[in-house]
């Protein structure tokens, strides 16, 4: 259920001395037991670049308890907007699936990460593959109007094991196709791809195998995967991680990062929460 305010505009987030901003938390989504998303203010200070993470949390007994998320809100938005899985037992999530509107939620404010474009060479199409919450800093990317200034065709592909857990992503991809902006330039542009891998749905299999296959290309009516076209970003469960890296490498594929521009990059700071 999606929250809203129910208390008067808040005072102007402060910088604590430890690094950190304090951000106050206007909307909460809960799509299933396991997902969620937030919005909270944002300081205007706060910069980032599209697919950037930092840290952020609550503060714990005293402490600040931290995690890496990924900003999923447009770079120019006013928000900051966050997508998190629940853990029963985890040390920071099972804390922050019980935020409330009005509550402070803490914020680092040093955003790094290796899913930008600038890391990738230069190409005509872009593959953002995804499990799960792994899709947060793409939502980041498909808002940036420069995606599209870069790229002919972006394909965006959620995969999860239940369909529920698709409507996160679903939702993020309808809301670019209708902004009064970026819909003219993403129309001819972007293509959506959900897959489900524990209950029936249209399209249904784990990315690499659909990659492989070519099944999800030809579902697109597009061309297959190619290294003089195509360049990949990645996030989410490891096993599909280990099984794309190896798919990428013997099409020759080459990993790159912030020193070096490749053909796809992965994110590695991120770890169970």
């Amino acid at each position: 259920m999606l929250d809203s305010p129910k208390t008067p505009p808040p005072e102007s987030p402060s910088r604590a001395s430890s690094g950190l901003l304090h951000e106050r938390v206007l909307e909460i989504h809960h799509y299933t037991d396991k997902l969620f998303s937030f919005k909270t203010t944002r300081t205007s200070s706060f910069r980032f670049q599209s697919g950037q993470f930092t840290m952020i949390g609550l503060e714990v007994n005293g402490r600040p308890l931290l995690r890496a998320y990924s900003m999923t809100n447009a770079v120019y938005d006013d928000n900051l907007e966050f997508f998190s899985i629940k853990v029963p037992d985890g040390p920071l999530t099972s804390k922050l699936q019980n935020i409330a509107v009005g509550d402070t939620l803490l914020v680092g404010t040093k955003p790094t990460g290796t899913l930008i474009i600038g890391n990738l060479k230069p190409a005509r199409r872009l593959l953002l593959l995804a499990t799960g919450t792994g899709f947060a800093p793409f939502a980041s990317i498909l808002r940036d109007p420069e995606t599209y200034d870069m790229f002919e065709t972006v394909i965006a592909v959620e995969g999860c094991r239940q369909v529920a857990e698709l409507e996160y992503a679903t939702q993020v991809v309808v809301g670019v196709r209708s902004h009064e902006y970026l819909g003219d330039m993403a129309k001819d542009k972007l293509h959506y791809y959900a897959t489900a891998t524990r209950e029936p749905y249209h399209h249904q299999g784990r990315i690499p195998d659909l990659i492989e296959n070519g099944k999800l290309f030809a579902d697109l009516g597009l061309a297959p995967l190619d290294l003089a076209t195509d360049r990949v970003m990645m996030c989410g469960n490891p096993q599909m991680l280990a099984s794309l890296k190896a798919l990428l490498a013997m099409r020759g594929f080459t990993e790159g990062n912030s020193g070096t521009p490749g053909d796809y990059v992965i994110e590695k700071a991120f770890v169970e929460r």
